[in-house]
Formats: structure tokens, C-alpha cells, sequence
């Protein structure tokens, strides 16, 4: 079939959305029980499609996940299992085939790749990157060079050139102060802006756009009015807090800011500004709906919102990631309205995998699921798992791999250096404060898990991370060449106005 055959066909299949935040805690969001926090479109958005409640990422850390969800595959499978990784090419990804099959696909935001428009199947990426080389790449960065403009607060939290130097105010309030930026400079703004150009375009069906959003990502900086929505004191704390830090905890990581200086008023002011950056989002997604609405094309288009991981906003008085892969960290919300609707309102208590969303879309695009992908079709009846699986990998410890397997009722966190590794009885300890691993009275339960475990991956096995600076990047009048000069020259703009 020859290209504008496969376009002819697939306008009569549906619209794909993808929206993908960072660092969304799962319970954060109104339609999960929480009832601070204002999200009125992603609530009715729950009613319109299925609430997954118990869905997982399948690696808590923001890249490696990322290729997770386009690939279909575990970490030890994609390779890319750090935030300075690529994924071989050669491997399927759900945009690459549905563009194969005649969508037009896009990317709008954050997407965490190296190099920053690696060529994974989208023709078009419109980006705004945080951490790394992306930031001196990407379309937003050259944006606010364009209007004089630097995000702040942004690159102290995230560029230890300014970290380092980074003021009182900064290490007091752990990173929660309001953004030097005008909301209609702000990434949140930019990116849903970008996003809705791109919907304004789609003439029909077979147009899959993904955006992803930076925020609620730390630093804790939304700006005006966002920062002002939610007054602190009013806020109650999440579930899961304790009044200080496990030793457990604090030996395996100290964590990005001091956890164990973290009070419960710091924590309520960190709260409302994570808040005020949900609720933000949530405004803008609304606006990317109306849009569909307007041009008759919500009903045909399956909506996915979802998020790379979590985030303990200080569950065992923690704060951020990079640690055990407690339920606030690994445990991601999953919204998904299919065309037609044909299944609104409905709540899942499955056990779920991020991965299951890559088939489900390929589904929607009307193609069989790419080479060993892994994960469930959610968009027809299959057999409720028995075992969730999960990985991680925690940065500067030297035996650093995490395996998680979870039940309905159990969870065993098994551990690369053994004394670390912990067992969990869900159902009377929610919070996962008593650590079980070494208890006789578990001791089969645990070797069971252990063997589920074992047929999934084994330590030896454990694969190392691919990089490949200079892998194939889409081509594009806004891509700039890897080898260019325009990091250092963006670095040096950046710098200036820091000094200013």
C-alpha cells in the first residue's frame, strides 16, 4: 500500500491524546479521593472514560519510563534505563506505527530523550526540556532567549553551576517560591499553547498529538495567579506522612533537599504550590478538550492522561524520589476516555502497568502490537494480573538495582544488596512501615514472590544502559544539529542573566 493509500484509510480512525505530566502523585487529583486539590476537567474527564486506581509505572524515574510508555517494553528490555539514555534503534514504539500506518504524529513539550529529538516515530516535536543538554536544545529555551526571558528558579533547582550558589531562601523553602516568569511565559503555558495549535490543525481523524508537561516537577515554582490558589494552612497533610524520617530511609538516600529537616508547615507550603501547578494543568488540558468539542472531535478521539512517575510529598517524610519504591513514587494515575465512550464512568481496581497503555493505543490505531511488547490491551476484557512488576536504580549507591512485585495484598521490594530489600502486608500495614522480609511467618510468601520475580528478570541479566548521543534525530527547520555550537552559546545567555 503506497503512502497516500495508508493516509485515506486511517482518517477514518480515531484522534490518539496523550497527555503525560511528571511527577504526578497519584492521589492528587480529585477524582482519586483527594479533596484539596481543584481539578475539574481531569475529574470529568474520569467520568467520561475508565479511572484506573491501581496503575504503576514501570521505572520510577523519568526517562526510562518515558520509553516504557512508547515501547511497551521493561527497562531491562528498552535500554534506556537512565535519564542520559537512548533506546536502540530498531525498537517499536506506538508512534512509529501508527505513523506507519498513515497518522500524523506530533510531540508537544518534555519528553527526556537522548539526543533531544531522537527520531522514536513522531515527524514533528515542538519541545521544552528541564534537565540536561535538552534545555540548550529545545524550542521553549530559544523562545525565552527570544524575549530576554530566563527561567529562574527553574535553573537553580536544576543546573548545579546555580544549585551550588543557590540563595537562603532556596534550601529554607525546599525549592517553593513563585516563578520569575509571567504565566504566559511559563512552560505549563507554552506547552498547552503549542498543543493547541496542533489540535487546531487536525482536519478529521488519524492525527495523534503527545504532549508532554513538565510540571508538577520540582521546583515547586507556578506563577501568578497560580501561586495564590490554595492557602496552606487549610491544607490537609497527604496520607502516608510521619512525623520524621524511617533510619531505614535516610540510609538508603538523603534525598534532594535535607527530608529531615522537612516540618509539616514547609511541607503544607510545598503542597500548595505542587497543588496550584496540578490545577494549572488541569485548566489547560480543559482548554485542549473544549477544542475537540468545538470541532466535533472529542467523541472519536481516545484521551490517555497518565504520568512518567510519582512523587512522596512526604510519605515517611520524604520528599521528591530516590528511594524505595514506596506506592506514592511508583503508583501513577491513568485516566483513558476511548472513542465513543462506550465505556464512561467506569472505575478499575486492576492491577495495571503503564505499559499496557502502548498495545491499548495500537489498538485504537488498528495494528497488532510491535515486536515483544509487553502489557494488556485495557480496551478489552483480559485476565486480571496477579503480580505487577517494577525497576529502579537509585544514584550513588554502588549496589543500586530495585525489583518491585506487587499484589493486591503483598509487596516485595527486593533488593540488589539484600540487607536493603523489603516485604510489605498491604492490607494491614498501607503505609508500608513494617518491614517483613526477614519474618518466618512470611517466609514462603516471600520465596513465592521471589520466584515471580525470577521468571521475569534475573540480577545477572540486569541489563546496562545504551547511550548514543548521536542516534538518528527527526528532521525539522526547528531541530538544530547535535554537534552545532548553540549549547554553549545558550549556556552563556543563560549565564549572563543569572548574573544580572
Amino acid at each position: 500500500m503506497d503512502e497516500r493509500s495508508k493516509v485515506s484509510e486511517a482518517k477514518d480512525r480515531p484522534n490518539i491524546l496523550i497527555i503525560l505530566t511528571d511527577q504526578l502523585r497519584y492521589d492528587c487529583l480529585g477524582a482519586y479521593g483527594n479533596h484539596d486539590v481543584q481539578t475539574p476537567v481531569l475529574d470529568s474527564l474520569a467520568t467520561d472514560g475508565i479511572m484506573y486506581r491501581n496503575c504503576f509505572c514501570t521505572f520510577p524515574v523519568c526517562t526510562p519510563s518515558r520509553y516504557s510508555l512508547l515501547t511497551g517494553l521493561y527497562g531491562h528490555q528498552h535500554l534506556g534505563v537512565n535519564n542520559h539514555g537512548t533506546i536502540p534503534s530498531g525498537i517499536d514504539t506506538f508512534p512509529r506505527i501508527a505513523q506507519n500506518s498513515g497518522y500524523t504524529t506530533k510531540a508537544v513539550g518534555k519528553m527526556h530523550f537522548t539526543p533531544t529529538y531522537l527520531d522514536v516515530g513522531f515527524e514533528h516535536m515542538i519541545l521544552a526540556e528541564q534537565d540536561g543538554p535538552g534545555r540548550y536544545d529545545d524550542d521553549y529555551h530559544r523562545y525565552l532567549q527570544k524575549k530576554g526571558l530566563v527561567d529562574r528558579i527553574d535553573l537553580i533547582d536544576q543546573v548545579n553551576e546555580y544549585r551550588n550558589k543557590a540563595p537562603e531562601e532556596y534550601w529554607r523553602s525546599f525549592g517553593a517560591i513563585e516563578s520569575n516568569l509571567k504565566e504566559e511565559h511559563y512552560s505549563t503555558t507554552w506547552i498547552a499553547d503549542r498543543a493547541v495549535e496542533a489540535i487546531d490543525e487536525w482536519d478529521g481523524g488519524a492525527n495523534l498529538l503527545m504532549v508532554g508537561f513538565i510540571k508538577p516537577h520540582h521546583p515547586f515554582d507556578p506563577p501568578a495567579p497560580w501561586s495564590q490558589m490554595y492557602n496552606p494552612e487549610k491544607l490537609s497533610l497527604l496520607p502516608g506522612w510521619t512525623e520524621s524520617c524511617l533510619p531505614s530511609d535516610l540510609a538508603r538516600k538523603k534525598g534532594y533537599f535535607s527530608n529531615e529537616e522537612l516540618t509539616e508547615a514547609k511541607l503544607k507550603k510545598l503542597m500548595a504550590y505542587y497543588y496550584a501547578s496540578i490545577s494549572q494543568i488541569d485548566h489547560h488540558v480543559g482548554r485542549m478538550i473544549h477544542l475537540l468539542n468545538k470541532k466535533g472531535l472529542y467523541d472519536d478521539t481516545l484521551i490517555v492522561f497518565t504520568s512518567d512517575h510519582g512523587e512522596y510529598m512526604g510519605y515517611h517524610h520524604l520528599l521528591l524520589k530516590q528511594n524505595f519504591m514506596y506506592e506514592p513514587l511508583v503508583r501513577v494515575p491513568l485516566l483513558i476516555k476511548y472513542s465513543g465512550q462506550v465505556k464512561g464512568g467506569t472505575v478499575s481496581d486492576d492491577l495495571v502497568s503503564t505499559i499496557d497503555v502502548t498495545p491499548t493505543i495500537l489498538t485504537q490505531v488498528g495494528r497488532e502490537r510491535g515486536v515483544k511488547m509487553n502489557g494488556q490491551d485495557l480496551s478489552k476484557d483480559s485476565t486480571p494480573r496477579d503480580f505487577i512488576f517494577a525497576q529502579s536504580t537509585i544514584l550513588e549507591l554502588e549496589d543500586n538495582r530495585e525489583y518491585m512485585v506487587r499484589s493486591r495484598d503483598y509487596k516485595l521490594l527486593l533488593c540488589e544488596n539484600d540487607n536493603d530489600s523489603r516485604f510489605f502486608d498491604l492490607i494491614n500495614d498501607p503505609f508500608e512501615l513494617n518491614n517483613l522480609y526477614k519474618d518466618l511467618r512470611y517466609r514462603e510468601v516471600v520465596e513465592e514472590y521471589k520466584r515471580s520475580l525470577t521468571n521475569w528478570i534475573l540480577f545477572e541479566a540486569a541489563a546496562k544502559a545504551h547511550l548514543h548521543e548521536n542516534a538518528l534525530i527527526i528532521s525539522a527547520d526547528n531541530v538544530l544539529e547535535v554537534q552545532g555550537n548553540h549549547r554553549q552559546e545558550s549556556a552563556e545567555y543563560f549565564r549572563r542573566l543569572m548574573q544580572d
